[in-house]
């Protein structure tokens, strides 16, 4: 797609199937739009997407919780890396060469810093007693899947032929976790990160890098089973890229970045019933590629964590009303 001059927010309420999608939106338009909706409640397929955009300023409007529960103990992550040599159009697909290593790399890191501690200001109520979140995050296991992408189960438009459903992605989930015996459950977390030049749909119309980056959701298999679709950036740096590479991989470091912002929407978020503004925005909407003071390696990133670099979008802070790199 062509480079965007601005990406505006863009919140609705799309019908696909028998169920109702709520989506974060970004697309590339003229000047500021927001258009609000409601969101459906608990039933299992809905979405939260992680747009495309530069440079937005917050939303000012706090976070409020809406009864649901969030991922208040360690929250376990597991990477699954669908990585096949070719495409369904038979073309050759890859990932860079650190592209799985750092994102490993950043599930190890990221549990008890400070932008994982913004979180630990959110709580869910059980008995009338508010549980708060704690500061705690591991890598649970990876997994890197060779076998084909099957026949295309949507039509993205920026990679006509290459496109997974979100049907697809939940397959993938299943079969990573029967492999591997992994369990879901709400402090379980699978990501599935696809290679470039593949693209998705989260219904007929919501598709990569047209409208998001990546989204969080979750469905019910013996319990509930929480995942994001993490299409591979690189496809598409102008709408999903970060300005800076502190890893001289800005494949990876763009992937990291919208994993993070899915990573902490998902803590704080994971049935899209807990946090979110009046607009349905969550933690990681409101600070959507707002990256703040970049202090370390020569203004190439603005979180130093175990000796090593990231870009990482802030997270919204309630106590001040306001994006953070740490806090409360």
């Amino acid at each position: 797609m062509l480079e965007p001059t601005t990406r505006n927010p863009i919140r609705r309420t799309m019908a696909w199937g028998a169920l109702a999608a709520t989506v974060a939106l970004l697309t590339a338009a003229a000047g500021p739009m927001a258009v609000a909706a409601g969101r459906t409640g608990t039933t299992p397929g809905l979405r939260h997407i992680a747009n495309i955009k530069a440079g937005v300023a917050p939303l000012a409007s706090n976070l409020t919780y809406h009864g649901g529960a969030v991922m208040r103990t360690t929250s376990t992550t597991y990477a699954i890396f669908w990585e096949p040599s070719k495409l369904q159009t038979g073309q050759a697909t890859h990932v860079s060469s650190t592209y799985n290593s750092l994102i490993q790399r950043y599930f190890g890191d990221v549990g008890g810093k400070g932008l994982y501690n913004v979180n630990t200001q959110y709580y869910q109520r059980v008995g009338g007693q508010n549980q708060y979140i704690v500061n705690s995050s591991t890598l649970g296991g990876a997994w890197v899947d060779r076998s084909p992408y099957p026949a295309s189960g949507c039509v993205d438009p920026l990679t006509p032929g290459n496109c997974l459903s979100d049907a697809q992605i939940q397959a993938e989930v299943r079969k990573a976790m029967s492999t591997k015996g992994w369990t879901g459950g709400l402090t379980h977390l699978f990501f599935v990160f696809t290679s470039y030049g593949e693209g998705s749909c989260a219904d007929v119309i919501t598709c990569a890098f047209t409208y998001y980056c990546a989204y969080h959701s979750y469905f019910s298999s013996g319990g509930t089973v929480l995942y994001a679709n993490m299409p591979y950036t690189g496809t598409d740096l102008n709408g999903c890229g970060t300005p800076t590479s502190p890893n001289n991989d800005f494949d990876a470091d763009s992937t990291i970045n919208v994993t993070s912002h899915e990573h902490m929407e998902a803590v704080t978020d994971p049935r899209l019933n807990a946090w979110y503004d009046s607009s349905g925005n969550e933690n990681g909407d409101k600070c959507a590629w707002n990256f703040g003071p970049m202090r370390y390696d020569g203004g190439r990133a603005n979180q130093s964590w175990n000796g090593h670099y990231y870009i990482l979008q802030m997270e919204w802070d309630n106590k001040i009303s306001n994006c953070a790199q740490s806090g409360p």
